[in-house]
C-alpha cells in the first residue's frame, strides 16, 4: 500500500456524492490537478470541517487509491477559507474563472508549481482587493505562457518580421501580424498596446501589486489575450459568460492597489 501524500491545495470544487460523501477536485504544486474521494465529508465536521469550500487553501492527506482515478482523502486542514472574496460578486467570479481555467489547461496530474502560485496569489488578491481589470489580463497572459500558447505579439506571428504602426492580431493565426499577413477580420492594434501586453507577459507570475495599466492596454488589448485563451479551450467556460455578464471590471487605482468598497 502506498504511503499517504501530504501536500498544499487549493480546492477548484466539490461534488457532493450520494448521502455523505464528495468528491473534490483540488490543485497542488507537486502533482498538479487531483481529484478526490472524502468518504463522510458532508457529515465529519471533525475530519473535513469546511476545508472543501471552493478557493480555500488547504492542507491535505491523501492515498492513491488502487484501480481508481480518485484518491482517498484522509484529513484536511483549512489554511485559509478566503472568506473576504465570498462577500464580493465580482470577486467571486473571476476567483471561479481562474480554477475552472487551470483545470481546463492542466488536466490531471504533473508539476505545476508556477500555476499554483499564480493560483493561490491572485484568490489573496481578490480577497483583499476585489476583482480588477488587470488581475484578469495578467492571469489570462500568464496562463497562456504557461500552458505553452502564448501569442506573437512583438513580431509578425506568420513571417516572423517587424510590425507597422497599424498591426493587426489574429488569435485563429496566433497573434500579431503584419500589413503583408493580415487576415480579414484581424482585429487592429497599436504597436504601445502590444508593448504593454509583453512587459506584463514577462512579469513574476505572483506579481500583481504594482501593475495598474492605462486605458487603452485594458480597452484594447484584453479583448485580444481572452480571444487568443479561448482559442485554447475546447469549449466556452461558463464562469466567463457569468463574469461577463456582470460587467466591466474596474481598474486598480491611480492610486495604487485599492481596497474593496464596503
Amino acid at each position: 500500500m502506498q504511503q499517504p501524500r501530504t501536500t498544499d491545495a487549493i480546492i477548484l470544487r466539490h461534488t457532493d456524492y450520494g448521502e455523505a460523501d464528495r468528491i473534490v477536485s483540488f490543485f497542488t504544486p507537486d502533482d498538479g490537478l487531483v481529484k478526490g474521494f472524502a468518504r463522510g465529508a458532508r457529515k465529519s465536521r471533525r475530519r473535513f470541517g469546511a476545508a472543501f469550500e471552493p478557493f480555500s487553501l488547504v492542507r491535505l492527506v491523501w492515498r492513491p487509491r488502487p484501480g481508481s482515478a480518485l484518491v482517498s482523502l484522509r484529513e484536511a486542514e483549512l489554511v485559509s477559507l478566503r472568506a473576504g472574496l465570498r462577500n464580493d460578486l465580482k470577486a467571486m467570479a473571476l476567483a471561479g474563472y481562474a480554477c475552472e481555467l487551470v483545470e481546463m489547461l492542466f488536466g490531471e496530474g504533473g508539476c505545476h508549481p508556477e500555476v499554483f502560485r499564480l493560483l493561490d496569489t491572485l484568490l489573496a488578491q481578490l480577497e483583499r482587493n476585489g476583482a480588477r481589470a488587470e488581475y484578469r489580463l495578467l492571469l489570462e497572459l500568464r496562463l497562456l505562457r504557461l500552458s505553452g500558447h502564448e501569442p506573437h505579439l512583438l513580431h509578425c506571428a506568420v513571417c516572423g518580421g517587424s510590425l507597422p504602426d497599424d498591426a493587426r492580431f489574429s488569435a485563429r493565426h496566433d497573434g500579431s501580424l503584419c500589413s503583408a499577413c493580415a487576415v480579414p477580420g484581424a482585429r487592429p492594434v497599436a504597436l504601445t498596446t502590444l508593448g504593454s501586453l509583453a512587459r506584463c507577459r514577462e512579469t513574476a507570475v505572483d506579481r500583481f501589486d504594482g501593475i495598474r495599466l492605462g486605458t487603452r492596454t485594458l480597452g484594447e488589448g484584453a479583448p485580444l489575450v481572452t480571444e487568443a485563451l479561448e482559442q485554447m479551450l475546447p469549449h466556452p467556460l461558463k464562469s466567463r459568460v457569468f463574469l461577463d455578464h456582470l460587467g466591466p471590471l474596474p481598474p486598480v487605482s491611480a492610486g495604487g492597489e485599492t481596497t474593496r468598497n464596503p
